[in-house]
């Protein structure tokens, strides 16, 4: 039953780590930012911190691995850390400059499969790794890697509007990870085609296409989709019988997931087709799933029956 799987959803889709994202909402809305960086410049709550420059915007953003994925599988550590970031970027119809990242380790050989992980993601997707901070004399393992990008035009998770339709962009040519609900569309991938994929979304922005998106991350659909809602002040209603997945996964699986090529897009009916196209080009999948609303409330749908799932005029999620 639906009421059955919207409970084990919120059991399994990180909830509570978007909900610690709370302290920083609450220390930056309590007058910390100067002056010249209040909220109408600079929004907090995107996949990337939009800065105003020039005739467009700088984006920044920084993401941290998880301490049992850089101890059980560093080399692939490695290339999240940077595979991660570039998403982002591109999330938010950006294309990326640089990054840097920080590595604590026990020794010196510990950082080499991190490296060698860093180092195949930046040569993939053409983005150098230009300065950090590396210590090897630290009583644990740690990673993140921080990431510049440029964007003329933005797709925001700020500006999603009642009756826009709810779309997944994805790629269903990869494979789960062994230990971990991450759907690998990229470590064995043409680096080509990893990039050509990428480069739908800053067209996207140009053309004026997309109200408003962001890559889908460790919450899955529903979680990533919390996050759009929260931001743009809206509801929707998610259709659950109306999202594909990979054959080779369940439902309930994919929902959970952290695909490596997703994404969530907010867009206008009338720009359905043009954009199911460009998506279409690359063989990749491509599918409406839902509905954005006025409420504040998301709804997941399957066949004749609706549960409410989140209601954020009980709950906040970031805080933002």
């Amino acid at each position: 039953m639906l009421s059955e799987l919207v409970t084990r959803l919120k059991r399994s889709l990180s909830l509570p780590q978007k909900q610690d994202i709370q302290t920083a909402a609450k220390a930056l809305h309590q007058g910390w930012q100067p002056e010249a960086w209040q909220s109408d410049r600079v929004l907090i709550g995107d996949d990337c911190a939009a800065i105003p420059d020039g005739d467009g915007y700088l984006l920044f953003a920084a993401e941290g691995m998880l301490p049992k994925l850089i101890e059980t599988d560093p080399w692939f550590a490695g290339w999240c850390a940077v595979m991660v970031n570039v998403s982002d970027i591109y999330a938010m119809g950006g294309k990326p400059i640089a990054v840097v990242d920080s590595i604590w380790s026990q020794s010196r050989p510990q950082t080499d499969p991190l490296w060698e992980g860093m180092k195949a993601a930046s040569l993939a997707y053409q983005v150098p790794i230009v300065g950090g901070h590396t210590n090897c004399h630290s009583p644990y393992a740690a990673l993140s890697v921080a990431i510049l990008g440029r964007a003329q035009n933005l797709i925001s998770s700020f500006k999603a509007q009642p009756d826009d339709l709810l779309i997944i962009a994805t790629d269903f040519r990869g494979k789960s990870h062994p230990d971990y609900a991450f759907w690998n569309a990229a470590t064995t991938a043409d680096p080509a085609r990893l990039r050509q994929n990428l480069a739908i979304l800053p067209r996207l922005a140009a053309r004026g296409w997309c109200d408003a998106g962001k890559d889908i991350s460790m919450g899955g659909i529903v979680g990533t989709l919390l996050m759009l809602l929260e931001t743009s002040n809206c509801g929707a209603v998610l259709d659950l019988d109306r999202i594909p997945y990979p054959e080779s996964l369940d439902l309930e699986k994919w929902l959970t997931s952290f695909p490596s090529y997703g994404f969530l897009l907010s867009i206008r009916p009338e720009y359905l087709a043009k954009v199911q196209a460009e998506f279409a080009d690359q063989d990749l999948v491509c599918a409406v799933i839902g509905e954005v609303q006025a409420s504040h409330q998301l709804i997941l749908r399957s066949q004749s029956e609706s549960v409410l799932f989140w209601d954020f005029d009980q709950d906040a999620l970031t805080g933002f």
